[in-house]
């Protein structure tokens, strides 16, 4: 059901990320087998990375801010997903993205473009402080409910603790650039990026299409979630230790020649 709804509203910015994303590949691969044109190929992956983040940012805007239903489907136009609030969020996740890329190249870089990755990381750090707030401000404005479920006393005394959290992790991400930490700005950064998702749980809950379907009502049947619980149970631990087992191998820095 929440299928059903949400990707006829967000076909447009779904289709840009997919496109965004195949441009993204493309280019990452062609960049060293076609040293000729590799200043094209870096031009081409910022593109593609652009479009792919964009267009998820503006997709969850898109479903923040609310999706047309009729009945159990989709009742909304083409365009329903454009607002400035769904580009706000585009901003915002692109901003984010970004900070996350310069934390980890301060991470596994050194010389110049560590020094260059820690300059921009401050810069984009305050930029996404700022979008947060701004983003967290509109959404209070755009349903009834989300003013209540942050503001209403006395839940607010268990909500007003992701802000305060958010404040700290911006603080000792700050702290640790400062401290040239090589490891720590990048997860304090992915610590902004869980509490924001802390706070879009806050803001939805218990619905999937905010205001229109709540998650009671999507539900597969029972058999069918014990059927995927059976297949995540064996698959993401796969997963993560295929991930660990990566992380380890190209850990530590990386040299001018790269991996390649």
């Amino acid at each position: 059901l929440a299928y059903a709804i949400i990707l006829p509203a967000l076909y447009a910015p779904m289709i840009a990320m997919l496109l965004g994303l195949v441009f993204r590949g493309v280019a990452f691969e062609f960049r060293w087998r076609d040293p000729a044109h590799r200043a094209f190929w870096d031009k081409a992956f910022t593109t593609g990375s652009v479009i792919a983040t964009f267009a998820q940012g503006i997709a969850l805007g898109a479903l923040l801010q609310g999706i047309t239903v009729r009945g159990r489907s989709y009742a909304g136009g083409w365009w329903e997903w454009l607002s400035p609030f769904s580009l706000l969020t585009g901003v915002g996740l692109l901003i984010g993205y970004a900070l996350l890329g310069t934390c980890w190249l301060n991470w596994k870089t050194e010389g110049g473009l560590q020094r260059q990755a820690v300059t921009y990381a401050g810069r984009l750090g305050i930029g996404l402080l700022i979008m947060i707030g701004a983003i967290s401000l509109a959404t209070l404005r755009l349903e009834t409910q989300y003013y209540h479920r942050w503001l209403s006393f006395p839940g607010v005394l268990a909500t007003a603790q992701v802000p305060l959290a958010t404040l700290i992790a911006i603080f000792l991400f700050y702290r640790s650039l400062r401290l040239k930490r090589d490891a720590q700005p990048f997860f304090w950064a992915l610590a902004l990026f869980g509490l924001c998702l802390v706070g879009l749980g806050v803001s939805i809950w218990p619905d999937v299409v905010p205001a229109r379907v709540t998650i009671w009502e999507a539900a597969a049947p029972v058999r069918s979630q014990v059927f995927m619980l059976v297949g995540a149970s064996i698959m993401v631990p796969v997963i993560l230790a295929y991930t660990a087992w990566s992380y380890w191998v190209f850990r530590g820095k990386v040299g001018t020649e790269g991996y390649h």
